[in-house]
């Protein structure tokens, strides 16, 4: 039986500031507020620093004062007249916005599902917007500006969709320039000369892989929340997870997200480490409205393959004709070129996670073209996703088999 009474006592100490707000006449709004205070400035905060120092921590009172919650604008960009929106550059969010606006210039359907042309289409759209990502993503709230409107620009797009090798895997695909199209110049080109030459033996790319399938496999919670008079909620809450270090007797697993930041700005001069400042994260939540009203409520766990799983689970649904339970069970493939946001950030050039089920036919042309594969009967995280039908006034919930993920009504 795994027990947590310091946490518990942590969650009561905010209940009791909480009401004893309200006992002195503080409005609601107020009362949280105390309880936010207590949490942040007072003997919850004291703990947690005590905690974090006596580890080796350099957490201070003065850090956790001075944090605050930024309500933040979504990013959007339109896909066929749809509608998605992500949360902005300090996470992944923005590289599924990047992808559709490349896909959206090719025949998708034509290529036909999971054939050996779509699956490489993915690979080569993913190559280029994750090493975007890569580059170009960090806290919004630290110099310098991240260049976010050229990254979505539809001309932009266009051009990294030229720059596909169409029978290759290219190994070398690395940031574009996105500042000339929103009419600026890049102040870091010099970076981006040389920035893909990172190459891995076949120990050190076998290492890489099992490091990115325990992240797959880790961590991270979605929930998808609708309700007959029109909100609905996306989240994906993460951080501290198992093993963690505790912040004292405070029960609070203190995030693992560090090790998200780079230290070298040739790497991203975006996202180096400094006080207050948010690493580049992987959580990326997900809506889409057509019509002007709510069409899908989406999300996933699998650090670095999340939105890679979310751009499989939107066309499943926008050009595939599935149900939404049939599109988070459907069959995904993971590339794992892209840096990995834990640990040494390895990128492994051509390394293919493919479906067990996938044709050989399919594994040979794929082979041809340059890419390693693995298959496993598991190929994403646990997708759970709402369908708004307003044909028939109804909502479908979807959530994948591939972990402890279900749906509620009532």
């Amino acid at each position: 039986m795994f027990r947590q009474p310091d946490l518990a006592a942590t969650l009561r100490k905010m209940v009791t500031a909480e009401q004893e707000a309200l006992v002195g006449g503080a409005s609601r709004a107020e009362a949280i507020r105390a309880a936010y205070d207590r949490f942040y400035r007072g003997d919850i905060a004291e703990e947690f620093v005590r905690g974090s120092q006596e580890m080796g921590g350099l957490h201070t009172m003065e850090d956790l004062a001075n944090w605050e919650v930024h309500v933040e604008e979504p990013v959007m960009t339109t896909y066929k007249g749809i509608e998605v929106y992500k949360l902005t550059h300090w996470v992944q969010g923005p590289v599924m916005l990047q992808a559709l606006n490349m896909l959206e210039q090719l025949d998708v359907a034509s290529m036909g599902y999971n054939s050996s042309r779509y699956i490489h289409t993915l690979y080569q759209v993913m190559n280029l917007a994750f090493a975007d990502r890569d580059f170009y993503y960090g806290d919004p709230y630290f110099p310098p500006a991240e260049p976010i409107q050229g990254l979505l620009s539809k001309e932009y797009a266009a051009s990294r969709v030229a720059q596909i090798d169409w029978d290759q895997n290219d190994e070398g695909a690395g940031p574009g320039d996105p500042y000339p199209f929103q009419g600026e110049e890049n102040p870091f080109l010099h970076y981006l000369e040389g920035w893909g030459e990172q190459t891995l033996d076949a120990a050190e790319g076998s290492a890489a892989m099992n490091q990115f399938d325990d992240d797959f496999h880790a961590g991270t919670t979605s929930i998808q929340a609708v309700d007959a008079d029109g909100w609905v909620v996306s989240i994906t809450p993460s951080g501290g997870w198992i093993p963690a270090a505790i912040a004292g007797h405070t029960g609070i697993g203190m995030s693992q997200r560090m090790q998200s930041f780079v230290l070298d700005p040739a790497e991203n001069p975006y996202n180096v480490v400094a006080p207050g400042k948010r690493p580049r994260a992987t959580l990326t939540p997900g809506l889409a409205l057509k019509d002007g009203r709510p069409y899908l409520s989406f999300a996933v766990q699998g650090g670095d393959a999340q939105d890679q799983n979310l751009i499989q689970f939107f066309l499943n649904m926008v050009e595939w004709d599935m149900n939404v339970q049939e599109a988070v069970e459907a069959a995904n493939i993971n590339s794992s070129q892209m840096r990995g946001s834990f640990g040494e950030h390895v990128s492994v050039p051509g390394r293919l996670l493919v479906q067990a089920a996938t044709p050989p036919w399919v594994r040979a042309e794929l082979a041809a073209m340059g890419y390693s594969i693995r298959d496993s009967q598991r190929t994403s995280g646990p997708i759970n996703a709402v369908f708004f039908d307003w044909e028939n006034g109804t909502f479908w919930g979807g959530s994948s088999h591939h972990g402890e993920d279900y749906g509620i009504a009532w």
